[in-house]
């Protein structure tokens, strides 16, 4: 009896044993399973991560609530930008070939790409609305991608040449006559169009409509080690080298007016020079600090993926944050510039403000006869009583 009392405890405990051994498997389960999920975790971040390597393709899974500020900028972005650099073009267009400074050639083309690349931002707008979903097909992914890359090429090449411009003006004065000329500023647009256009051929190429979880997005093919080595080339060429020559040109224009001033004891040049460069390097101070970020950020994930380095998730999530904000920041420096040539360039709000006084002048002769004949009057003398000015102004301009 007392055999088969023992025998039935060792079986209590034996069963007793395997229930620990059973509940402690399945907690191993558990546990490799949260692992497991964890890994998955992982690699989708990596997988939207690589969608933030492109301009406008922003998922919801970065930034909290993005879905709702994103689309807001952007629209906000858009609206700016297109009044304000059609605003631009049409101030700077209405002096005519005669009237404007070399320096505008530059400015109006500038504000020309601008206007283009914003309307391409409800396009963004809309697609980050829907989590980073593209809607509209295949065509306008590559068309809106190339829109945004050209734009990105031509307005650093032009800024480059607006300093090359001012470094000709103050140091090379005397020398720089044929490359200052209408004709070879006029030359210098159209070579860099084309070669923005050309620039931005891998992104009409390589850029398509890519389903990866089964939903559309408008995204770069970035497997081919060749087009990723293309892209840390075109960063050099078209960033860090411009920037480089915009400083130099810099550099050697403050050197050159320092000597010019101490020598010449001109506080009143001095101060006309300044100004003629002020609106110039602050478009370029706001160019960098709007696009730096988005190549820096670029350029280092193109880098780990070169590298076929692992990253981690705080690593991997930083990247795709950075990158969308850096994103919105360069989109932003396409309605800033406006803002900046009126509020600094003393030049630009006399012509706004002739152009607004002829259509006032304009809309008033359709009131009356006496009513126009008075307007007229004060209008004519008024543009008389500038007109000394505006010609000392001109031939000053066109000389620096």
């Amino acid at each position: 009896m007392s055999r088969s009392i023992e025998l039935a405890s060792q079986i209590h405990r034996a069963q007793a044993v395997e229930t620990l051994l059973f509940d402690h498997r399945m907690e191993m389960y558990d546990n490799d399973e949260y692992f497991y999920n964890d890994d998955n975790d992982t690699d989708m971040l990596y997988s939207d991560s690589d969608n933030l390597t492109n301009p406008g393709d922003h998922s919801s899974s970065r930034l909290s609530y993005s879905h709702i500020y994103l689309p807001l900028l952007y629209f906000l972005m858009f609206f700016t930008g297109f009044l304000g650099n059609l605003f631009v073009i049409v101030v700077m267009g209405s002096r005519g070939k005669k009237g404007g400074r070399l320096v505008d050639t530059f400015v109006v083309n500038l504000a020309l790409a601008d206007l283009v690349f914003v309307l391409t931002l409800p396009l963004w707008a809309v697609s980050s609305s829907q989590e980073g979903h593209w809607p509209f097909g295949y065509l306008l992914c590559k068309l809106s991608s190339y829109i945004v890359s050209v734009n990105r090429f031509s307005n650093i090449f032009f800024l480059t040449c607006m300093s090359m411009d001012r470094y000709l003006a103050v140091v090379r004065l005397m020398d720089s006559r044929f490359l200052r000329s209408s004709r070879c500023v006029r030359l210098t647009c159209a070579v860099v169009w084309l070669l923005s256009l050309a620039l931005g051929i891998p992104s009409l190429v390589y850029r398509s409509v890519r389903t990866p979880n089964g939903e559309p997005f408008c995204l770069e093919d970035e497997e081919s080690s060749f087009f990723l080595g293309l892209s840390l080339t075109t960063i050099f060429l078209t960033f860090a080298l411009p920037v480089l020559i915009i400083l130099l040109c810099y550099c050697s224009i403050l050197a050159r007016l320092r000597r010019h001033c101490v020598a010449a004891g001109n506080p009143r040049a001095k101060a006309r020079r300044r100004h003629s460069l002020k609106m110039a390097f602050i478009i370029i101070v706001a160019f960098v600090v709007s696009w730096l970020p988005f190549n820096v950020f670029k350029t280092i994930l193109i880098g780990f993926r070169l590298s076929g380095a692992d990253l981690s998730n705080e690593t991997q999530t930083v990247l795709s944050q950075g990158l969308t904000l850096s994103c919105c920041l360069a989109f932003l420096n396409s309605c800033v510039n406006p803002a900046i040539y009126l509020s600094l360039d003393h030049h630009f709000r006399r012509q706004a403000a002739s152009l607004f006084l002829s259509c006032v002048r304009k809309r008033g002769l359709h009131q009356g006869y006496a009513s126009s004949t008075d307007f007229s009057y004060n209008g004519t003398s008024e543009s008389c009583g500038t007109t000394a000015s505006r010609t000392r102004l001109q031939s000053f301009d066109q000389k620096v």
